[in-house]
């Protein structure tokens, strides 16, 4: 018996099959389509209302499917550097993709590989010396605490094997990146798969007490320097990280720098490493690596961390990949990204909106309503003094981020944090009224 077919469609929940969007799929929503066969990243689909349908974007300007504009004032989770559709980024991805595709590389290399890893060591603070790609920002922790735990081994010191992270990290969703951050609230589920990592607050005193106290069990010790993205735009000063460098260098540990979201401007330099006056060990970029146009993540590591893996032994190498390693075209969109970056002075420019979004809110978000503005850069952010705002899981942020759209701008508050990190390209009328929205929302 031949096996039953599937429908071309299921229903929506609430629908039935006699419904008219049954009986003519074609001319059902976008939206409708989306629901009935899409899963979405951070997404409860039985709490949260529709998806925003968007059609098209050009600079800092999302276009959705019924005409509305609204600009996009986290740069579509962190990764649009200098806005969407720019000219010089789409010209050098249908270049690449005319010359060269693809190719794996395992045994093979291409021009924009090599050219691209060359600047980015170049570019990077401190002694970087080998770039190892891989597809995203997890992936590209995923491999700087590969890199160190067999680096240990490789030394002769396979105890070592406990990072140190900062509380309420964030450094991606893969096994290893998730053991680094924090658990809760994101990965409770699987706690108990995790590796053991020491989390401290962003504080010199605890730092050293955690290392002294762990000793030869130390590994390494994992940041995101300068700002903590998903843990509410957290910010430490330099001092810090200097103390993290510090700390490390004295005890023969690894500092790996986790600048998947600082990297490329973010925080007013180049690097937030650089802006600290820090090198470290292991460095992770992702984001704005390719401006937010292809999906792209490097790790980059000293000489002294390639050597410990080079060998006339097989066994010896660092055995980690993807099929879309140093993906040719991803290599050419990020070096016109680069470009684009240093001829623009990206950072002075991100640090000038920032600056001018910090002022703007300074003078106009009610004490009693908000507290804790803080800016680094282009990043700025303020607390929400409601207590139902409170938490990431609170549902007041869905209403948040409804409201947010609805008055035209896209913004994404963390729990009872509200901030933005636009691209590069805002305009001075788009600025006033992505601060009209912040300041709305606190007002709500």
């Amino acid at each position: 018996m031949a096996p039953a077919k599937r429908p071309v469609w299921d229903p929506p929940r609430g629908l039935t099959p006699d419904s008219p969007v049954a009986e003519a799929p074609a001319e059902r929503s976008l939206v409708e389509r989306d629901r009935a066969r899409v899963w979405h990243p951070f997404t409860q689909m039985g709490l949260e209302r529709d998806p925003v349908p968007v059609a098209s974007a050009s600079g800092a300007v999302l276009t959705l499917e019924d005409g509305r504009e609204i600009i996009d004032a986290v740069s579509s989770w962190w990764t649009s550097l200098h806005g969407h559709g720019e000219p010089a980024l789409v010209e050098a991805m249908a270049n690449q993709a005319r010359t060269l595709d693809h190719v794996m590389f395992a045994g093979t290399t291409h021009r924009g590989a090599v050219e691209l890893a060359e600047r980015l060591c170049e570019l990077a603070p401190g002694p970087l010396t080998r770039a190892f790609y891989s597809d995203n920002g997890s992936t590209a922790v995923e491999v700087a605490l590969k890199m160190a735990l067999q680096a240990h081994q490789r030394r002769g010191h396979p105890e070592r094997r406990v990072f140190v992270a900062l509380e309420g990290s964030y450094h991606g969703d893969t096994f290893g990146a998730m053991a680094v951050g924090d658990p809760d609230p994101f990965f409770m589920p699987f706690k108990s798969f995790l590796f053991d990592v020491e989390r401290i607050p962003a504080d010199a005193a605890a730092l050293e007490e955690t290392l002294e106290r762990l000793g030869d069990r130390a590994a390494g010790v994992i940041i995101e320097p300068l700002v903590q993205g998903a843990a509410g735009m957290w910010m430490h000063g330099a001092d810090f990280v200097r103390a993290a460098r510090r700390a490390t260098s004295e005890r023969g540990l690894y500092l790996v720098a986790d600048e998947v979201m600082t990297g490329f401007g973010r925080t007013g330099e180049l690097f937030a490493c650089a802006r600290a006056g820090v090198e470290p060990d292991l460095l992770c970029l992702a984001k704005g690596l390719t401006g937010g146009v292809t999906p792209m993540s490097v790790t980059l590591a000293t000489e002294e961390l390639f050597e410990l893996f080079y060998s006339n032994e097989r066994a010896h190498a660092f055995f980690h990949g993807h099929s879309f390693t140093a993906h040719p075209i991803g290599c050419a969109v990020a070096l016109a990204s680069l470009d684009l970056v240093i001829e623009r002075d990206v950072p002075a420019v991100l640090d000038s909106i920032g600056s001018e979004i910090e002022h703007a809110l300074r003078d106009r978000l009610a004490p009693d309503k908000a507290a804790g503005l803080r800016r680094t850069g282009g990043i700025v952010a303020f607390d929400l003094s409601d207590p139902s705002a409170d938490g990431y899981l609170a549902d007041r942020t869905l209403v948040l981020r409804r409201l947010a759209i609805d008055s035209g701008v896209l913004l994404r508050p963390l729990g009872s944090v509200v901030y933005a990190m636009p691209p590069a390209c805002l305009t001075h009328e788009q600025l006033q009224r992505v601060v009209d929205a912040m300041v709305m929302l606190s007002e709500s």
